[in-house]
């Protein structure tokens, strides 16, 4: 009990059996703590030198004076991770190019705050899917020759939750290979919290539509590898997670032709908010300019579009058994039914395999509660007026 904390003391109804001491009641409840900060590094610590210039040329060196001592990290850091690609090289680079994939990659796909994490935790309860986890994705230059040392050693670099939700946080977690990818220099939309008050560095970078053709086939080229090396690592078929490869499903089915895709999507009026506070949130931690994002309703309102549309005109393209819809709230509702429908509807047998662990993650994360945020009025007209298509698409009307 918190010292000046006022208290009343009550006796025993009568007849009762006297205690060994007087009950106490709190009348008024000590003030709630406040919440630890939790420091983690910058993302962009992941990069190797030359990613990391170019990430500095194209946005006009525009580091706040208050980041320069990020910056000066980044760079050393930047310069480590390029003598540790060319020791991954000398010790991996032949098994990595030899390596097939275990199977063609099944993606889990949706708009950012949709519940592609949630849907990916569960799939990959299934022990013969492997998947890119923290180390892979923040790490992507060194992550087959470090990853015993970071998760056994680094564990205090990360914070235990990530900053816009509730969501565990740890190197062997399951993470979004579009990090991966941005940190390798690959053009990527995630490059746009590091400045945000400068105009994105790579305007078609979520559907890939600005990549040149030189530039694609690179893109193409990092992905196949880093594909590789987490299937080295894991040596079974990969679940991906990454939003931004909604938009890019015509590259991704030239890759891979049998691959599979699960969709869920999610009540727009819900999707807005959480997204600003995705993006503010990682600004706030992972920018290099003070965190005022002029733009970025702007931003959400663009690529919230762009996915949509991009998913809607490929549609066609979709065979039998490699594309599945769900929606969010169901998926809570009924997580397991929701899951065996995956399995059916993508042909994937040995759900009933993956039953208890699935199982188990669900009893373990039970208390899990998701973030509120208020949307506007305003807001919410604009929502309901620029994307009414997909919420009447998706019975959200």
């Amino acid at each position: 009990m918190p010292p000046n904390a006022a208290v009343a003391v009550s006796a025993p109804p009568a007849g009762a059996p006297k205690p060994d001491r007087p009950e106490l009641t709190l009348i008024h409840p000590p003030p709630p703590k406040p919440r630890k900060r939790e420091w983690s590094p910058r993302v962009w610590e992941g990069m190797d030198v030359f990613a990391w210039l170019r990430m500095l040329r194209a946005n006009g060196y525009a580091v706040g004076p208050r980041y320069w001592y990020i910056a000066g990290i980044v760079g050393a850091s930047s310069v480590m991770n390029l003598g540790l690609r060319w020791m991954l090289n000398a010790r991996f680079g032949a098994q990595v190019r030899e390596t097939e994939l275990k199977g063609p990659p099944i993606f889990v796909i949706g708009h950012w705050r949709t519940g592609t994490t949630l849907l990916h935790e569960l799939l990959i309860r299934d022990p013969r899917f492997g998947f890119p986890d923290m180390q892979d994705c923040f790490n992507p230059n060194h992550a087959l020759l470090t990853n015993r040392f970071f998760k056994r050693h680094m564990r205090w670099m990360l914070p235990e939750k990530r900053p816009m939700d509730n969501m565990l946080f740890g190197w062997e977690r399951p993470q979004e290979d579009e990090f991966a990818l941005a940190l390798m220099g690959l053009p990527s939309t995630y490059t746009d919290f590091a400045f945000p008050q400068r105009p994105p560095m790579h305007p078609g970078a979520l559907d890939l539509s600005g990549l040149s053709p030189a530039e694609l086939k690179n893109w193409k080229r990092v992905f196949l590898r880093f594909l590789k090396e987490v299937t080295v690592r894991t040596g079974k078929q990969l679940v991906l997670k990454s939003p931004p490869h909604t938009a890019r499903v015509p590259v991704l089915m030239e890759m891979f032709p049998d691959a599979r895709f699960v969709h869920i999507v999610r009540d727009p009026r819900v999707v807005f908010p959480s997204t600003v506070n995705l993006w503010k949130s990682m600004a706030r931690l992972h920018g290099l300019q003070n965190p005022e994002w002029p733009g970025l309703e702007d931003k959400v309102f663009r690529e919230f579009r762009t996915i949509y549309d991009r998913l809607e005109a490929a549609r066609p393209l979709f065979k039998p058994g490699r594309f599945h819809e769900l929606r969010y709230e169901e998926l809570v509702q009924d997580p397991l039914g929701e899951l065996a429908r995956v399995y059916d509807a993508l042909e994937l047998d040995g759900f009933d395999a993956a039953r208890p662990k699935v199982n188990e993650y669900l009893r373990q994360n039970s208390n899990y509660e998701t973030n509120k945020y208020e949307l506007k009025p305003q807001q919410r007209a604009r929502v309901e007026a620029e994307w009414g298509d997909v919420i009447r698409r998706y019975g959200y009307a």
